[in-house]
């Protein structure tokens, strides 16, 4: 079984700035996962050109099930707010999203909220730093049926600010903690190796640099387990043609 993650950046490229779709379709198929956990997923925005894109990557992935769940709901730059779960299944949204080519049993939503205080932040093209200011977040968890049974997946992105991630990476753990095991989480948590594995209590199944891509020097995509499952093969980080992060690819099965 291949497990991967994520973060598309909407779709657009760092190298020419442009949104293609056929670029995430080859992504996708170039990760052959069986199951994908994506982060900063578009939904009917302007800047992707109207695409759904946990739609896009489930077709090149062949997935059976997959859920996109928001974080925020409008269009950047106009009404942008926090996503409560009740939008229309159609209406512009930015989050998450979970795919399996296994079928799933049940669904849950943790909503995570932003830190009050922003980050002074180096942007490229700024001078000076600029206060950067949190956004909502969310974890989408799922109880696959695999191929040795029920096993719990969950995906998220976590703030970027010190401290209150390590308080959400607790909050989504102890929301999926009662699931079947083995149990995976997944995602761009905006930490590094030590404390993701210390805070979380899971085993690190990879360790590669994912940020930024073109040379990695940090890990902060991470595929985390418990409750007996293991890395079976090289772990990889490729290079895709999409993103400022680099996907994180694990071959895994129980002990």
């Amino acid at each position: 079984m291949r497990i991967a993650t994520f973060n598309v950046l909407h779709g657009r490229s760092v190298d020419d700035g442009r949104v293609e779709a056929g670029r995430l379709s080859d992504a996708v198929k170039a990760l052959d996962a069986d199951v994908l956990a994506l982060q900063e997923v578009d939904r009917n925005q302007p800047r992707s050109h109207g695409a759904d894109l946990t739609a896009l990557a489930a077709r090149a992935m062949g997935a059976v099930a997959a859920r996109f769940v928001p974080a925020l709901t409008g269009t950047p730059g106009g009404a942008w707010t926090v996503a409560t779960g009740e939008e229309h299944p159609d209406s512009p949204g930015y989050g998450v999203a979970l795919l399996s080519r296994y079928p799933v049993l049940s669904w849950d939503v943790v909503r995570l909220s932003a830190a009050r205080a922003g980050l002074p932040m180096w942007l490229p093209g700024t001078r000076r730093p600029i206060l950067v200011r949190d956004e909502p977040r969310v974890a989408v968890t799922a109880v696959v049926d695999g191929p040795s049974g029920p096993f719990t997946v969950c995906t998220t992105h976590l703030s970027f600010v010190p401290g209150w991630n390590r308080r959400q990476l607790r909050q989504v753990v102890a929301g999926f903690s009662g699931l079947p095991e083995p149990r995976v989480l997944l995602g761009d948590l905006n930490m590094t190796a030590r404390p993701a594995a210390r805070v979380s209590g899971l085993l690190p199944l990879a360790a590669a640099p994912t940020f930024p891509v073109h040379r990695p020097r940090r890990q902060l995509d991470h595929v985390l387990a418990g409750g007996g499952l293991r890395a079976t093969g090289p772990v990889e980080a490729p290079r895709l043609p999409l993103s400022d992060h680099r996907a994180l690819v694990v071959p895994c099965g129980p002990n």
